[in-house]
């Protein structure tokens, strides 16, 4: 006879499932390209709009995701209702991050304001900080390991950017190597999983789905 399980357990292991999907990953992976190509185009469209021309490019990648995740994803794996002690906990975890992004925009409000006055590699400190910190915590939250990677690696892409710049002569900060590592990488991971996911939940395996309230053993 096989162990039981809680609802609780299930419902954890149907919560990580979601994000085995590689969706997230190949956004984050799309949103760091912003600071491969950006730099290129920097001195032609200024740093504003060198970096505001790719919300249209983002917005085309999340609305194909989440064709991918409906059509794709969805049929295999199912959809969770979650209960009310995981919904808490993602209350949680939004609030923080709400405030935790109101913080940052502060910050960035003070850095153009007080810019020259700032020495640049605080700057650079204050974001990978940030990085750091926001992706740690999401990681918690979520429960998704490779996180702390991905903010562990783009905390230091601007640093060793820098290092690259200074002493090797690479243009641009070193930006688009440093930082193009980076995005190869979280791509290439969430490609990864998603090809895994299809190839391991065939369409005729069906999905699961969690019911709220129930605490239960099944065996």
């Amino acid at each position: 006879m096989s162990p039981k399980i809680s609802l609780r357990e299930l419902e954890q292991r149907s919560f990580n499932v979601t994000f085995q999907d590689g969706l997230l990953d190949i956004f984050l992976g799309s949103v760091i390209l912003m600071f491969v190509i950006a730099p290129f185009l920097s001195p032609y469209l200024g740093d504003f709009w060198s970096s505001a021309v790719f919300l249209p490019f983002w917005a085309l990648i999340f609305v194909l995701l989440w064709a991918i995740k409906k059509h794709v994803v969805h049929p295999r794996v199912g959809i969770v209702e979650y209960g009310s002690w995981r919904r808490s906990r993602m209350m949680r975890f939004n609030i923080l991050m709400l405030v935790a992004g109101i913080f940052a925009l502060l910050l960035g409000v003070l850095s153009a304001v007080r810019f020259e006055a700032v020495p640049g590699w605080m700057h650079t400190a204050r974001f990978s900080l940030l990085i750091l910190i926001g992706f740690s915590v999401t990681g918690f939250f979520l429960g998704i390991v490779r996180l702390y990677v991905y903010g562990l690696m783009i905390a230091i892409a601007p640093l060793a950017g820098e290092l690259l710049y200074h002493y090797l002569g690479v243009p641009h900060h070193g930006y688009p190597v440093t930082f193009g590592i980076t995005a190869v990488t979280v791509l290439c991971t969430g490609l990864v999983l998603l090809i895994r996911l299809i190839d391991r939940y065939p369409l005729e395996e069906g999905g699961l789905i969690l019911d709220e309230g129930r605490h239960e053993e099944f065996e």
